[in-house]
């Protein structure tokens, strides 16, 4: 298995730091507001990533941190006249409920900053005490920047570049503009906790740092997150870890790629954001995460208003080929999970790897016309595959009806009209036959005769 890290910026063959043990820190949700399609690409990224490497035989534990107190937190809950930790738990809430219908696992572990403050507070010190950080006039403590050498590594900065485009804010005690916050001194009637430098709460950057050695040590597998972290908020975990501990932060840095609005990044900043459940009022949940599962995790999404409607029909493929099969694990003619494993092996290409199960769909097929007592392996091997990326756990009838929630007919009525239209068949009554069939047609329903019988699905 080949993964690709940020921080070399080449792919090499993955090996774990200990036996067959992977530790795994991705970074999640600030929760001040719903999660976006944004945050579900990451979160799918990973979860079809720890999903893969445990059915590799590796033990993987998964931690994905909560940040439960920053600045957005807290202006948002005085915006909303609540404390801000009734927020957070509001969001938090939101948030698993809205990746349980994504049928995104839960992380291992769900380590929240405010749960660490006495971690934060011990790695602030011990930056403090080798020279990397100082507390200021003005109550914060900030980190020496141009005191960790080789800070610009996993961005491939220098610090010279960056310096060109800093600038010191007049109420600030920095010693140099390059030089980021760890403690921020708390202003009236903000939350705050005791600390050694007065009443204040931690900076955002180090939360994680505090977090991810606490859960796995000073030196894990892989670090992970969305593609707007690389820097500078992973550029000051790693300058913070790494000064701290005296050892490599991370083996291997990962990072998803963007979802965008036309060309530009979806993001809460720019306003062109959607929320999941927004989503998933209008769309099949499986549908969103085929969406996010097609393309290759580092790559990009455009997030077009037909996106959906294309992931849609993708799936139908798969889901007319399961449909009337009763599936059963046997042998198989073909090398499908073979090259199922290679393309996922390859840096985890879900593109690769789906393309060799559309492959497979038109084999099943072929299988259920020309040769049925094949069928049924086939569609094992279908659905194991595709469930290694969380898709083709639904019925197939039931996914292709789709929301029957608008239709003017119940199941019942449309289950009558079948029956109607094979009487009239049998009474060669093939006109009247015909015009039920049209009639279902023009509300949306569509007939698909078969040797088994007469289902029926919406007009996608």
């Amino acid at each position: 298995m080949s993964i690709y890290s940020t921080l070399s910026r080449t792919k090499a063959p993955f090996v774990p730091l200990e036996g067959n043990k992977v530790r795994m820190y991705v970074c999640g949700v600030t929760v001040y507001d719903l999660c976006h399609i944004g945050h579900a690409r990451v979160m799918v990224a990973f979860d079809v990533i720890t999903r893969y490497l445990r059915a590799r035989g590796y033990d993987v534990t998964y931690v994905r941190n909560i940040t439960d107190i920053d600045d957005k937190i807290l202006k948002r809950a005085d915006e909303n006249g609540e404390a801000f930790d009734a927020l957070t738990e509001r969001m938090i809430q939101a948030m698993h409920e809205d990746e349980g219908r994504l049928g995104i696992l839960r992380p291992d572990l769900e380590p929240r900053a405010t749960a660490h403050i006495a971690d934060i507070i011990a790695m602030t010190e011990t930056l403090i005490d080798k020279g990397y950080a100082y507390a200021a006039s003005n109550g914060d403590v900030y980190y020496r920047v141009r005191r960790f050498e080789g800070y610009g590594k996993l961005n491939n900065r220098q610090l010279d570049d960056m310096q060109s485009g800093a600038r010191v804010e007049v109420e600030e005690a920095k010693e140099d503009p390059l030089d980021f916050v760890l403690w921020k001194a708390a202003k009236p009637g903000e939350a705050s906790w005791p600390s050694p430098w007065g009443e204040g709460r931690p900076g955002w950057h180090i939360e994680c740092s505090a977090m991810s050695t606490c859960c796995l040590g000073n030196t894990f597998d892989i670090h992970g997150g969305g593609p707007d972290l690389t820097f500078p908020h992973h550029e000051n975990e790693i300058a913070q870890s790494e000064a701290a501990t005296g050892q490599q932060y991370a083996n291997v840095w990962m990072h998803a790629g963007a979802v965008r609005v036309g060309q530009d990044k979806m993001s809460k900043s720019l306003g062109n954001f959607f929320t999941i459940r927004d989503v998933l009022e209008q769309h099949n949940p499986e549908v969103v995460r085929y969406l996010l599962v097609a393309s290759h995790y580092r790559s990009a999404i455009s997030y077009e208003a037909n996106s959906l409607d294309e992931a849609r029909r993708s799936l139908e493929r798969f889901y007319n080929a399961l449909e009337t099969v009763t599936p059963e694990q046997g042998e198989v003619s073909g090398d499908w999970r073979a090259r199922f494993v290679a393309a996922m092996d390859d840096d985890f290409n879900t593109a690769g790897a789906l393309s060799v199960l559309f492959e497979l769909a038109r084999e099943l097929n072929r299988a259920k016309k020309e040769a049925p007592q094949q069928a049924p392996a086939l569609a094992f091997e279908l659905i194991s595959l595709g469930g290694l990326l969380g898709l083709f756990g639904q019925d197939p009838a039931v996914f292709l009806k789709g929301d029957t929630a608008a239709l003017a007919l119940s199941e019942d009525e449309i289950q009558a009209q079948i029956e109607a239209r094979a009487a009239a068949k049998k009474a060669k009554d093939f006109a009247g036959a015909d015009r039920i069939r049209d009639e279902l047609a023009a509300q949306g329903i569509i007939l698909k005769d078969s040797r088994e019988g007469t289902t029926w699905v919406l007009e996608g």
